[in-house]
């Protein structure tokens, strides 16, 4: 179940030509196009405009996060709705005169002399745009596939979420089930145990999930390991009351997470040739967010090491449009 989703040389630089070249465009002609419009590309915007750059911010959205209510961990912002604080980042960018925001869907990203040319397909009721800039910046995140159960939108975003850092607190106290195939999962087992002495770990009939090793480790801590697989889950209008296995059994639980699989989406990344990633399929970037393509950079959840909170891709987005606006001015 899916849902949305080096340095640069001397040379490069010279490439995009100084911000002067460029602040006599009008149009569809910009300094900075971003796409993804979360807190990462937010960040890179806000702080874009007040650098006084042309910026384009294009936007499907259709955030990742959608299902989750509240969001917490955010300096000043703890418990907003995550798109209560898109909103809120939104509003501040358009506020600056050098600010453009476009919602719609990114089909290509294509190099040539001088920069990037990006097309994208309007949605509701906006228009397709042909748009060229020497710097693009990819924010869009990822997309998440949830485990393969019947019930679990149902139950995601409420009782169930992905983000410790983000809803561990919340769940303090509870029977918890931490729902998942990845390798990881006795690490965030670990992490989950701080706030519940009733943790059951489900690998869904995965049998690499979790070691032999590392089922004793969380044994030793109250942990339990289920290595049955999952029929799906229960629940009535109080919320999720338990796990229904494959056999029939039920176990009760309250609430939980699980362990979605991240990727990148990558249809719109096919002429950027040259462009690295990592084992995971994550962009690689150096300690400021350039890629290994001249002009083109990324931040927030779609560099290594993925999933990051609100405020840490808010944090990367800020330091990244610091190093764009200095590859704008050129050489020195």
């Amino acid at each position: 179940m899916t849902s949305a989703p080096a340095g640069v040389s001397g040379a490069a630089a010279a490439a995009a030509g100084p911000a002067e070249a460029v602040r006599g465009f009008d149009g569809d002609r910009y300094e900075v196009i971003v796409i993804g419009g979360g807190p990462a590309g937010l960040s890179v915007g806000l702080n874009l405009v007040r650098a006084r750059r042309r910026v384009l911010i294009l936007d499907s959205n259709r955030p990742r996060h959608s299902a989750t209510l509240i969001s917490h961990g955010f300096i000043t912002r703890d418990g907003v709705s995550p798109l209560e604080l898109r909103a809120l980042g939104r509003e501040e960018f358009a506020a600056y005169p050098t600010a453009e925001f476009h919602q719609g869907l990114v089909g290509t990203i294509t190099p040539g002399e001088g920069g990037f040319t990006v097309t994208s397909r309007g949605v509701r009721g906006s228009a397709d745009r042909v748009v060229t800039a020497p710097v693009v910046v990819l924010t869009h995140g990822l997309a998440e596939t949830l485990p393969a159960l019947p019930s679990i939108r149902a139950y995601y975003g409420t009782a169930l979420h992905s983000c410790l850092a983000c809803d561990l607190f919340e769940k303090s106290d509870q029977p918890l089930a931490l729902i998942g195939t990845a390798t990881d999962l006795a690490e965030r087992a670990l992490i989950v145990s701080q706030v519940t002495d009733d943790l059951i770990v489900f690998t869904n009939g995965a049998s690499d999930a979790v070691t032999e090793a590392e089922e004793a480790a969380l044994a030793a801590r109250g942990i339990v390991v289920e290595r049955r697989p999952i029929d799906d889950l229960e629940g009535d209008r109080s919320g999720l009351t338990g796990v229904r296995l494959a056999d029939g059994t039920i176990i009760p639980r309250t609430g939980g997470f699980v362990r979605p699989t991240w990727t990148v989406p990558d249809a719109h990344l096919a002429e950027l040739t040259g462009l690295e990633r990592d084992a995971d399929g994550h962009l690689v970037v150096d300690a400021v967010g350039a890629t290994s393509v001249p002009g083109l950079y990324a931040a927030g959840d779609l560099t290594p090491p993925g999933p990051q909170q609100l405020i840490v891709a808010a944090g990367a987005g800020a330091r990244t449009a610091a190093a764009v606006a200095r590859h704008l001015l050129g050489p020195l």
